[in-house]
Formats: C-alpha cells, sequence, structure tokens
C-alpha cells in the first residue's frame, strides 16, 4: 500500500482539492441538489460572502455556486474568508485563477476591520459558518472558536444591520442539544438543551448557543432577514482526511488499507447525513421567508459507530478488495470522550414540513461515493 499512503499524504498537503469540477461525484452530487432544489434563480446577479471559506462546507458550498454559474445563474461576485488557521487551501488558488468574479481573502472575522473592507464585503446574501468544528481541534484553539461564533457574528451583524440584505444564514450545531435525553430523541428544534458550560467542548456547543441569541436578538431589533441551521454530523466529499472526524478517520484508513480504529467502545450513536442532501436543506433555509432554526440532518437510521466503521469497510471491501478490521484503542488525546453525546439524531419534521427538505441518500450509498471521491482525487497524485 505505499502508492497510496504517499498519494493520501501528497492529497494532504494540498489541504483542500480542486475547485474546478471535474470530478464526477461531484458533478453527480451538484446535478443531484439542484435537480431537486429550486434556489438557483434566487442567487443570479448576487453578491455571497462566505465567512469560513476554507472548511468542509465552504468547499461544498463554493462549488455550488460555481456549478450555476456554469448551468447559466450566474452570481455577481463571490466574496470568501477565512483565517486560514491551518493554511490556505490550493483549490482556492485554482479557483481565483479561473474565475475574475471570485475574491479570497484572509480575514478574521472577529478582529480585522469590517468598515476598511465595506467595498469588498457589500453582499445579498452571507453564510456564517467561519468556526472550528472538528472536536479535536476545537479543543486546541478555544479561544479562537468562540471569538468566530459570539465576536464575529455579533460584529458581522452590527455591520449589516443598516445594510440591505436577501439573507444571513448562522451555522450553528447540533451540538447546542449536548447529550440529549433518551425521551429526546429524535431531538425537536424545540429541546433546550443538556449542555456542560464548563469542559473541553463547551467553547464549541456554548458559543452556538450565544450565537443563536444574537442572532434572534439581531432579528428582533433590526428585522433582519437571519436564519439558523443546525447540522448533524455531515460527510462526504470535500471532508478533510486531517478532519479527525470519525467519517475522515475511517475513509483515510481504508484507503491506506490499514484497521479502522475506534477510539471508544463503538456504543454511541449518530445518523449521518451525506453532503449533497445537507447542502439542499442549507440552501433552503437561506432562501426562507421568515426568521427560523431548522435541524438539517439525516433521521434514519440511527447507528453505532462501530455500524458506521463496518460500513466503511464493507465498502472499501467492495470497491478494492480492502481486508483490513476494527480495532478498538483509548485515545492519547485524554479529553476525547469527555462530554461526548451518546445518541445523536435531528427530528426533522419542521424543515420537512416548512422547506419540503427531503434526505434521500443512505449512509451505505453516501459512504461509497465519498470513498470513490477520493479515490478519483489520488488518482493524479
Amino acid at each position: 500500500m505505499g502508492f497510496w499512503r504517499s498519494a493520501l499524504e501528497t492529497l494532504a498537503k494540498r489541504k483542500g482539492v480542486r475547485a474546478v469540477i471535474d470530478n464526477e461525484i461531484m458533478l453527480e452530487d451538484m446535478e443531484y441538489v439542484f435537480g431537486k432544489n429550486g434556489s438557483a434563480q434566487r442567487f443570479v446577479d448576487k453578491t455571497i460572502v462566505i465567512t469560513g471559506c476554507g472548511g468542509f462546507l465552504g468547499y461544498y458550498l463554493t462549488n455550488c455556486f460555481v456549478y450555476l454559474k456554469s448551468k447559466g445563474f450566474p452570481y455577481r461576485k463571490l466574496i470568501l474568508l477565512d483565517t486560514f488557521l491551518f493554511g490556505r487551501p490550493r483549490w482556492l488558488e485554482e479557483l481565483e485563477r479561473h474565475h475574475e468574479d471570485v475574491e479570497v481573502h484572509r480575514f478574521d472575522i472577529a478582529r480585522d476591520e469590517l468598515e476598511q473592507a465595506a467595498s469588498a464585503l457589500s453582499a445579498d446574501f452571507v453564510i456564517h459558518m467561519a468556526s472550528i468544528a472538528s472536536p479535536s481541534y476545537y479543543r486546541k484553539y478555544p479561544v479562537e472558536t468562540i471569538e468566530a461564533n459570539v465576536l464575529g457574528l455579533r460584529r458581522l451583524l452590527e455591520f449589516y444591520k443598516h445594510r440591505p440584505l436577501d439573507g444571513l444564514l448562522f451555522f450553528s450545531s447540533s451540538e447546542v442539544y449536548g447529550d440529549p435525553a433518551p425521551e429526546a430523541i429524535p431531538t425537536p428544534e424545540t429541546y433546550l438543551g443538556n449542555v456542560a458550560s464548563i469542559g473541553p467542548r463547551a467553547c464549541y456547543d456554548e458559543s452556538k448557543r450565544m450565537g443563536e441569541t444574537l442572532c434572534y436578538v439581531y432579528h428582533q431589533t433590526y428585522g433582519m432577514p437571519i436564519r439558523i441551521v443546525r447540522p448533524f454530523n455531515n460527510y462526504g466529499p470535500g471532508m478533510a482526511l486531517t478532519d479527525k472526524r470519525v467519517p475522515a478517520d475511517f475513509a483515510q484508513a481504508v484507503l491506506r488499507g490499514e484497521d479502522v480504529v475506534i477510539y471508544s467502545d463503538g456504543r454511541p450513536t449518530r445518523t449521518f447525513c451525506y453532503i449533497a442532501d445537507a447542502v439542499d436543506g442549507y440552501l433552503r433555509v437561506l432562501t426562507h421567508d421568515e426568521f427560523g432554526c431548522f435541524n438539517i440532518g439525516m433521521d434514519r437510521p440511527e447507528i453505532s459507530v462501530r455500524r458506521l466503521a463496518d460500513i466503511y469497510r464493507e465498502a472499501a471491501a467492495e470497491l478494492w478488495g480492502y481486508g483490513g478490521e476494527v480495532r478498538f484503542i483509548v485515545s492519547e488525546e485524554k479529553d476525547y470522550l469527555t462530554d461526548n453525546p451518546n445518541r445523536r439524531c435531528p427530528d426533522i419534521t419542521k424543515a420537512r414540513m416548512a422547506l419540503g427538505f427531503r434526505p434521500e441518500i443512505s449512509v451505505e450509498r453516501g459512504v461509497r461515493r465519498y470513498l470513490r471521491y477520493l479515490r478519483k482525487e489520488l488518482l493524479p497524485v
């Protein structure tokens, strides 16, 4: 497996993937999203600001807008902001090189002066997802995590409160629920949460909760067109192999031909939502006409982490004859399991009824698509 190990290391050094959509899985995903989502016309001749563009969701949403332009629904300008704490992805350089209507800026939304960048930040739609989302990383950078979700959001809201906007979307998290009581599974938006305010995950969980409060207050006070999403366990193309969440860890293991390692007893359960379904939901929330907070995720089936590992093993065995096993070890990161929720499953009734959101891609199918996407990205290496 020396070739694949070398290829994986090279792919990781790229800190991202290509922005020119030439991967058949991505093209199929884009066709799927916009085949069921009727929002394309809403973005024509609009300026869209995306904070946190360098991450998993930033990559995917950016490619969605580039795809729309290629299909005759051109935005006016795409403005992409990020601190690039973990390095600037190469795909952003390629994006700027191929698209004159795209601007990429190294910008700390919590610290840099917004007024000096007023002309660059003139927008019709704002998508704020500038935050560290992986527990291993936000435990390492807790202050930066709080700043992005609270200070950065507050500064954005102040900047845009008297400026015309079609919509501002705040990416909250399913982590605002903490570890729900058994009777709150599936978890509706009305559940108030069981969250630790002190602990290694609190920097993320509580800052997302405070972010939602800010959104509510600014909507109520200034009538801002704010919408909130609570994502539930997304995975798929664009998720870096160095992400340190289980979908990426398992993908890296099977691609290397190594055993799949689980840093728990494998019994915590989750539902996993393939990114194409999730992005369909995010765009529906962004273009929704009323203030609201929506769970966006897959509501079935709720499976154990161990079962997810087996799904990866089965997919890799089918695709290229993988023969690794599952191993259980204790993480060297002492807080790895502290305050980790035992169950995570959304009630998406509200999104289904108000938005027409209906995720369709099973975890078995989604994992295969993710692995096929990664193999295609690795072949040129």
